[in-house]
């Protein structure tokens, strides 16, 4: 079910493109309630507003002849971008990393004296960064006692010498460059050229650029910008529902099959619930549609320059009834001119290229997959279904892919992963969770996350198969679906069968082998197969201890990993990787059984796959738990992962549990492992 790689160069580079944007949106997308609130504020209550109120807009003087304050400015110049600083330290070091972030930050807000969002946007996640480096210096050299101590100074004093360097150092940079890009903006509206900007905005939107696009450029630059002159169009440059729109009704009249069918529901959706990315499919099915899109975001863009109209503030989501709310108070005309308009030419040129094709992709969905395929670069499973090579259910698909964790346990949390973790996945995952429902499983949790804040806690992980590379790394135990069309694909119907097969087998025993397939992964494997074969000398007698010494978890943990490091499998370093791996999320399987490994970051550090079993008669604590047995992995690729699964199997069995309890001699072990090495 996980997208297979064709073409790694130019995804690594998309791919790598994406987690910037993503990473830069992330600052801003947490925080659009607080923009919200500052756009309707400044709407309601300046001096040119709905309801001007001195004391509220800022304008004006009180009764003592002090000028107010008010709400608007202090808002835009320090709570907004000391939000996003906040946000982006904690990204890279939690809520240390954001409390030192913002500290630097308000270095930026006062030597500007303007708003910081760029600024705020470049210290958030240098202070963090740099807070988790200098931490990293003396991690585990801190006397007891005196942990809070250093914690609290080093941070106050760093976080010091961040805003001093923000106000003496980056606030003239950043000015600067904003100073700059105004002047840029300001020359392509004064040219007529702002229209132009949609070659670039729409392409990079169907390639899941939207959020980096929107709020990681634009709502900075537009925030700006609405702060002298009362309104932005930047926030809809790439905002505006109209080209979507006009795609979308361009497939209810003219196009085929299901996607004609899917459109009517995918228009609603797009345009009232501001999902965008509903659209993207529709477009990625025939590629030549971008044109409408271009032509519908200029025609929306050159409305705008000429009404001289614009928002207050961002338009999150871009629903027509967020974009009406955030209208300037004399841009009402312009910008319904600017959607209606869009949307109108949008539609106009999608409908001649639907009617004039002469492939009817609407009716060959696999041939317009296949197609999809070669412009995205990467081979995927739903295209292997949609085309009928490995069609069938989806545990089918999944053993005809070969590159699957072996799912092997009930299904009782799934994820449904997009950019932002805010529109598609929502919309997603209330549609499968619906469907599961009626299957009769309520109690299978289906919940919708950004990718960036995902963990490796999920059975089943679903994307938009341009989006499952990047949530591959965070959630390797997890089986990985892609899907192509976010409201009906057929991929649910898959999973909802997948949910029932899964849940009508052995709860035990599924563990032990999901477990053990999920350890394979974080601990070097970059894919999963069925068992059945490997490299000789995978598990050898020289790495099996019938009677460890260890008598503590992390002990054992260097006892087991000692092993792999004689056999010249992994470094020193993969060993502390190993301990760092078991603070995170604890490696013990049941049935005595115990299996650590390195983080996912450790790879590198692993020169051949290698397995070491030490057997502990007495058994030691592993929080909480009793272990017997510590298994040792390091594995490069699959080479490791069919004598994984004998493990799970035999662990899964009380019996063979007992005989190894009772095993007198290595070849003892190893005969009841099976032949992992043949």
């Amino acid at each position: 079910m996980a997208t297979e790689t064709v073409a790694k160069p130019r995804t690594s580079v998309r791919v790598g493109v994406q987690k910037f944007g993503t990473f830069l949106s992330g600052m801003i997308m947490p925080n659009i309630g607080a923009f919200i609130a500052w756009g309707l504020i400044t709407a309601l209550f300046i001096e040119k507003g709905w309801i001007p109120v001195p004391a509220l807009g800022g304008f004006g003087t009180n009764a003592e002849g002090v000028p107010n304050v008010g709400l608007v400015g202090p808002m835009i110049t320090y709570l907004l971008p000391l939000l996003i600083a906040y946000t982006g330290g904690r990204m890279v070091y939690d809520v240390r990393g954001g409390v030192v972030g913002a500290i630097g930050t308000m270095g930026v807000i006062v030597g500007a004296g303007i708003p910081m969002f760029i600024g705020a946007m470049i210290m958030g996640p240098l202070g963090g960064w740099t807070m988790k480096k200098i931490d990293s210096i003396w991690d585990g050299k801190i006397r007891p006692g005196f942990e809070m101590l250093v914690n609290n100074f080093s941070a106050g004093i760093w976080g010091a010498l961040l805003a001093m360097l923000g106000f003496y150092g980056i606030s003239p940079l950043v000015t600067a460059f904003s100073t700059a890009a105004g002047n840029v903006v300001q020359f392509l509206v004064n040219n007529g050229l702002l229209p132009l900007t949609s070659i670039f905005i729409e392409p990079a939107k169907v390639l899941f650029l939207n959020n980096a696009i929107n709020h990681g450029v634009l709502t900075p630059l537009g925030i700006q910008q609405s702060l002298e002159q009362g309104k932005s169009i930047l926030f809809l440059l790439e905002a505006n529902p109209g080209p979507g729109l006009g795609i979308l009704l361009a497939y209810m009249f003219f196009g085929r099959g299901a996607a004609k069918a899917s459109a009517p529901g995918a228009a609603l959706i797009h345009f009232f619930g501001g999902i965008h990315e509903i659209y993207f499919p529709y477009v990625l099915m025939k590629p030549i549609l971008i044109l409408a899109a271009i032509a519908g975001g200029m025609t929306g863009i050159a409305t705008l320059a000429v009404t001289n109209a614009g928002l207050v503030a961002p338009a999150a989501p871009g629903s027509i009834i967020a974009v009406i709310a955030q209208t300037s108070r004399d841009s009402y005309l312009g910008v319904i001119l600017a959607v209606v308009l869009a949307a109108t030419v949008s539609f106009l040129v999608a409908s001649v290229i639907l009617k004039s094709s002469k492939t009817p992709v609407e009716d060959d969905l696999g041939d317009a997959t296949s197609r999809m395929e070669q412009m995205k670069g990467k081979k995927s499973s739903v295209a292997s279904a949609l085309t009928g090579a490995g069609a069938g259910t989806a545990a089918g698909n999944a053993a005809e892919a070969g590159n699957v964790a072996v799912l092997a346990g009930p299904i009782k949390n799934i994820v449904f992963a997009c950019d932002a973790g805010m529109g598609s996945s929502a919309m997603g995952a209330s549609v499968l969770r619906n469907k599961i429902k009626a299957a009769g499983y309520p109690d299978v949790k289906v919940t919708n996350a950004a990718i960036a804040s995902l963990s490796d806690t999920y059975d089943v992980v679903i994307t938009h198969q341009d989006l499952t590379e990047r949530a591959k790394p965070a959630t390797a135990s997890a089986v990985h679906v892609s899907v192509d069309n976010f409201m009906n694909s057929p991929r649910y119907d898959e999973i909802v069968e997948l949910v029932k097969s899964s849940n009508a087998e052995s709860a035990p025993a599924a563990r032990g082998a999901h477990v053990a397939e999920a350890a394979a992964a974080e601990a070097g494997a970059d894919t999963v197969t069925e068992p059945g074969g490997g490299p000789a000398g995978i598990l050898v007698a020289d790495s099996v201890i019938l009677n460890g010494t260890a008598t503590t978890r992390d002990a054992a943990i260097d006892e087991a990993g000692r092993l792999l490091l004689a056999r010249g499998a992994v470094d020193t370093e993969y060993l502390e990787a190993m301990h760092e791996r078991e603070e995170s999320v604890s490696t013990y399987m049941g049935s005595y059984l115990a299996i650590p490994h390195g983080t996912n970051a450790a790879k590198d550090h692993i020169m051949k796959s290698a397995v070491s079993v030490v057997r502990y008669p007495e058994g030691i604590d592993w929080n909480g738990k009793e272990v017997k047995f510590v298994v040792g992995v390091a594995g490069i690729n699959n080479e490791h992962l069919h004598i994984l699964s004998s493990i799970a199997k035999v662990f899964t069995n009380k019996a063979q549990v007992a005989q190894l309890e009772a095993a007198t001699t290595i070849d003892e072990v190893l005969d009841l492992f099976g032949k992992v090495n043949s």
